[in-house]
């Protein structure tokens, strides 16, 4: 491969493979870019900073994209321009996890646009994207003139075979009970993805461990990198911090009322109420001297530090949260199941100020979500939709569809669920977790709503799930910390922690985590996931009182699904040119059939039409075989014999001699089109060709005496049917015969 001017590459072994990071050739231009490459899998990162600030902004505008696009995957578009439109949702959420550990490390006050992309170049379907991401967008990031407090890399570890592999690869990733994405710095992990099959707590965090461990190569790589390549650090940025003179003052104004207010142990509107009215007693009473640079703004930000402050505290120094709990407490919880009628399942869960409305419908496996995505899996049949709307915040602002917020608690509870789905059960689930009112862990409420209507709607899951989110307060000097079980929403937007764990009363199904600091000691990670398993128990403790186990039987207004398998090789029997046969059997009998590759046949209908059907196909699939006795219906009547329909397209042929126990004159005297007629199959011969007698059925033969007695017949006749005259007798017997049957009348 020809080498440019100025590009350096760099290597490192991970996984068993080797990782490279290439710069200094792809887009020159941006503030800091690199290209990852793990085997075939190739991802382009860029990180470039705006030099102007937005006026009036009191946030940083960091914005972190995913482009996936398909020729990485030598695949052309399926939409109609045939090109990329609006993200997938695994996209999004690629776009989050990178966004996750990447934004606790810039400096507080920044507000400078600051824009990380990362492009899908090439893919080899076996190395996943996930950790590569992360690594990309940290290089780029940290060799750029960006100020960034980095770098962090990230590792994906899977369980196979009762061992920890690091990077698996997509097809080891199959038949792995855990699928762990870390990512974290030189000395703590920051950010935790993870989906699990019952893990137990210890096991998890020796994942935690490996991951942080197997990182480490990685981030040394990036710190060369910025020794060696990097860019100056930009130094001309403005920092949006209250001044220690206005925060001082505010202090001295507002410090008392916060501390009263929070005393008071007010709920959560009544709380924001309160301290709207501290902020407009405090901007009345401030002074603005001529000359002054500070804004309302800041003093804003100034009151919001205080009740930060002074909300920490009271947790760190007495124990005591907003709302008045200790930190292990949960918040009052109520179920309630079945509660909207017609639909196939409903659970409403209600913690404390959170409720969480979930529906369950349940469809049929052509109901799957088909997927045009570079992620390995090509259709979805269990999807969990989550929806947050203004009014659960009682607030008012336009509806434009899911935001990324919405995507990822879905994809989180989608997750929690998913290993307790039961592999063979036929249909593809949908559930749909609408937030009526929120104050915290909405997303591990639409887990625990997610079960009960599951349950509710009759799904045999293998075991209740439930979910509660953990939150942090620790103090950056002293070290002294508080581990906090189902934080509300003050308490996420104060705290240094959100981690939401899921999982049934064996073990963990799915694991989140998102640091505001710069790392997370494994001490306190391990206090955390213990009291998030006694929260666990507690929470499905509730949910069994009001619902046990998932109902006997599934909802009246559900499809019911039967499934049958055939023969692989057979598929194109069933289907028939152009899909004429399927068609005409869902028509029939008022079903959809949906054929999987291996053979197995998904029936769904009302009624009884869907046995009906599941019996046709059967018959359809069935091999002749010799000996049996079929009844089925004549179909033409000529002078030798009856044409019997045996089996859907097999037509059997009963000769005159083998109509009845006596002998038949005409064939039209025993069987006419239209007749059930009962035989046995007595020979099938190498073309296909079915031989049937029904004297055999009425005699009580065996296929062997059978056989015999038509050879004998045969042999008699000469053995006409069996030659060129496909089963006539001869002209001269038939003659010789009308003549006797006159001479007898």
């Amino acid at each position: 491969m020809q080498l440019f001017d100025g590009a350096r590459t760099y290597t490192v072994e991970v996984g068993g493979r080797t990782l490279s990071i290439e710069t200094g050739v792809l887009a020159i231009q941006a503030g800091g870019a690199v290209t990852v490459r793990y085997g075939d899998t190739v991802l382009l990162a860029t990180a470039t900073m705006s030099k102007d600030v937005r006026p009036g902004i009191n946030f940083f505008p960091l914005t972190v994209d995913f482009e996936e696009k398909l020729y990485a995957a030598g695949r052309i578009p399926g939409s109609f321009f045939r090109r990329e439109g609006r993200p997938s949702e695994q996209a999004i959420l690629l776009s989050r996890l990178i966004d996750r550990p990447l934004r606790p490390l810039f400096p507080k006050g920044m507000r400078n646009e600051v824009q990380v992309i990362v492009t899908a170049l090439s893919t080899d379907g076996q190395n996943l994207m996930d950790p590569l991401a992360i690594i990309a967008a940290s290089a780029a990031l940290h060799i750029s003139d960006i100020p960034w407090n980095g770098p962090i890399a990230a590792s994906t570890i899977g369980f196979v075979d009762g061992e920890y592999i690091v990077n698996p690869t997509a097809q080891q990733m199959d038949r792995s009970g855990l699928n762990l994405v870390a990512a974290g710095t030189h000395d703590n992990i920051l950010m935790v993805e993870a989906g699990a099959n019952e893990f137990p707590e210890d096991m998890v965090l020796e994942a935690l461990k490996l991951a942080h461990e197997s990182m480490q190569p990685v981030v040394q790589l990036i710190q060369q990198m910025r020794a060696e390549v990097g860019k100056e650090k930009a130094q001309d940025i403005q920092y949006f911090l209250p001044s220690p003179e206005v925060q001082a003052r505010v202090n001295a104004m507002a410090q008392g009322k916060v501390a009263n207010l929070l005393a008071a142990g007010l709920d959560k509107h009544a709380l924001k109420d309160s301290l709207s009215e501290v902020r407009s007693e405090v901007e009345e009473s401030f002074d603005y001297p001529e000359g002054d640079e500070f804004t309302a703004l800041d003093i804003a930000e100034a009151l919001d530090a205080v009740v930060k402050a002074e909300t920490r505290r009271r947790i760190l120094e007495e124990g005591i949260r907003p709302d008045g709990r200790d930190t292990k407490t949960i918040r009052p919880i109520q179920v309630q199941v079945g509660r909207v009628p017609r639909v196939h399942g409903s659970a409403l869960f209600m913690r404390g100020d959170t409720h969480v409305l979930t529906i369950a419908t349940l469809g049929t496996p052509g109901d799957a979500q088909r997927l045009d995505t570079l992620q390995p899996a090509e259709e979805k049949r269990y999807i969990h939709h989550y929806n947050f709307p203004p009014y659960s915040t009682g607030e008012a602002y336009p509806l434009r569809g899911p935001r990324r917020r919405e995507i990822g608690h879905g994809a989180l509870a989608e997750r929690a669920l998913l290993p307790v789905i039961p592999e063979d059960f036929p249909y593809t689930l949908r559930l749909v977790s609408e937030v009526v009112s929120s104050n915290g862990s909405t997303s591990m409420a639409s887990v625990c709503g997610s079960t009960l209507a599951l349950m509710d709607a009759g799904v045999p899951i293998s075991a209740p799930v439930a979910g509660i989110a953990m939150g942090l307060i620790q103090d950056p000097e002293t070290g002294a910390y508080r581990v906090l079980s189902d934080i509300q929403g003050l308490e996420d937007a104060l705290g240094d922690m959100d981690f939401k764990v899921a999982g049934t009363e064996h073990g963990i199904t799915a694991l989140q985590m998102d640091l505001k600091i710069k790392g997370l000691d494994f001490n306190i990670l391990r206090e955390a996931l213990e009291q998030a398993r006694e929260g666990r128990l507690y929470i499905l403790e509730k949910m069994l009182a009001v619902l046990p186990q998932a109902r006997p039987q599934l909802s009246p207004y559900a499809p019911r699904i039967l499934t049958i398998t055939i023969d692989p090789e057979k598929i194109g029997k069933l289907i028939g040119p152009g899909g004429k046969t399927v068609r005409a059997l869902q028509e029939q009998y008022d079903v959809k059939i949906d054929i999987e590759e291996d053979g197995t046949i998904y029936i769904s209908g009302e009624g009884v039409g869907a046995e009906q059907a599941r019996d046709e196909i059967s018959r359809m699939m069935e091999d002749v075989q010799v000996g049996k006795i079929y009844t089925g219906i004549v179909v033409r009547v000529e002078p030798y014999g009856a044409f019997v329909n045996i089996l859907p397209g097999v037509d059997g042929m009963v000769h005159i001699s083998q109509l009845a126990d006596y002998r038949v004159e005409r064939v039209e005297d025993v069987a006419k089109i239209g007749d059930e007629l009962t035989a046995m199959v007595i020979d099938v011969d190498p073309s296909g060709k079915v031989r049937l007698s029904r004297q055999a059925v009425l005699e009580g033969w065996t296929v062997e005496e059978a056989q015999r007695r038509d050879r004998a017949v045969s042999s008699r006749r000469g053995g006409g049917d069996r030659g060129g005259n496909n089963g006539r007798r001869p002209r001269r017997d038939r003659d010789s015969r009308d003549r006797d049957s006159r001479r007898n009348r």
